[in-house]
């Protein structure tokens, strides 16, 4: 008998999830991937909110793997990724706007829901809310908190909450260009220009908010719009929105990391994997690293 003559099965069809479904497909292994959300994805979300997608999670993504290089060049080649900038600005309270510049920052036109979906074009997705944890082999392919609800998971790392608020207006005048980073303040932490990032100038703006205010708004986040919006006016010295949409992020970013990239853990015949973000040695949870986890543990698997 091989070890493959049951299914893996992968819990979590996010980036890390859907990388280590790519490596079992190639290698012809049988699984199966299960995801309680209405859509591929994970955090790299980006539902249509009046008529477009918007990114409410991940707000873009880097490159410096080369073998993740290569998968970004061919998502390139087929017009689902672009570079966007290498710049953002820089805001805090009672500050003139200032600049950083860093590695060259990816987007999407169509979302960045849109490369997960790519990645599982020939894949079958099960709409399915797991509460135990299934027979065979596993991948937990999701964030710690989540995958303790299942099993025990080695050295877990917390997470940190976060509200994305998004906010349409008639005409968006902003102090910076595609995207900010807001120090010192007591409500938003990161702000992009989703016109700017999606390529069609649309007047939308997405704010994240700080962890300490994502907390208090938990319980009923529709309450964080208008303490958002009134930060937003204050903050950049523009007219109030015309509407706005609010998505509460539990289990937001994490804490600290794994110094692995993955886990394999095996125990009475069994074996269950975990995966994601947080599984990143370098210590810089981001779309690669979830993408590298999950890869890793794939071929880990085959061995």
């Amino acid at each position: 008998m091989t070890r493959f003559d049951a299914p893996v099965t992968i819990v979590g069809a996010g980036i890390a999830g859907a990388a280590c479904a790519t490596v079992l497909r190639d290698a012809g292994v049988p699984f199966r991937l299960v995801e309680r959300g209405r859509a591929v994805g994970g955090r790299m979300a980006s539902p249509e909110l009046h008529g477009r997608r918007v990114d409410i999670g991940a707000g873009y993504f880097t490159v410096r793997d080369p073998e993740f290089a290569a998968l970004v060049s061919r998502w390139e080649s087929a017009g689902l990724a672009r570079p966007w900038t290498d710049t953002f600005g820089v805001l805090a309270p009672d500050s003139d706007p200032e600049t950083s510049t860093g590695p060259t920052r990816w987007r999407t036109p169509g979302g960045l829901r849109s490369l997960v979906r790519s990645m599982l074009a020939d894949v079958p997705v099960e709409s399915v809310t797991v509460e135990g944890l299934p027979d065979g082999d596993v991948v937990l392919a999701m964030p710690d908190p989540q995958a303790a609800r299942l099993t025990t998971v080695p050295e877990p790392v917390d997470y940190q909450p976060v509200l994305t608020v998004v906010v349409g207006f008639d005409e968006l005048r902003l102090p910076f260009r595609d995207a900010a980073f807001v120090n010192d303040h007591p409500i938003v932490e990161f702000l992009a220009d989703d016109g700017a990032r999606r390529g069609d100038g649309a007047p939308v703006l997405v704010a994240h908010t700080t962890a300490e205010f994502a907390r208090a708004h938990l319980g009923d986040p529709d309450t964080a719009a208008d303490p958002v919006v009134t930060a937003l006016v204050e903050l950049l010295d523009t007219d109030r929105p015309t509407w706005t949409h609010v998505h509460r992020w539990s289990f937001g970013k994490p804490e600290s990391s794994h110094d692995a990239s993955f886990a394999l853990i095996e125990s009475d015949g069994r074996r269950t994997g975990f995966a994601g973000d947080q599984w990143c040695p370098n210590g810089a949870p981001r779309v690669e690293s979830a993408w590298r986890s999950g890869t890793d543990l794939g071929r880990a698997l085959l061995t």
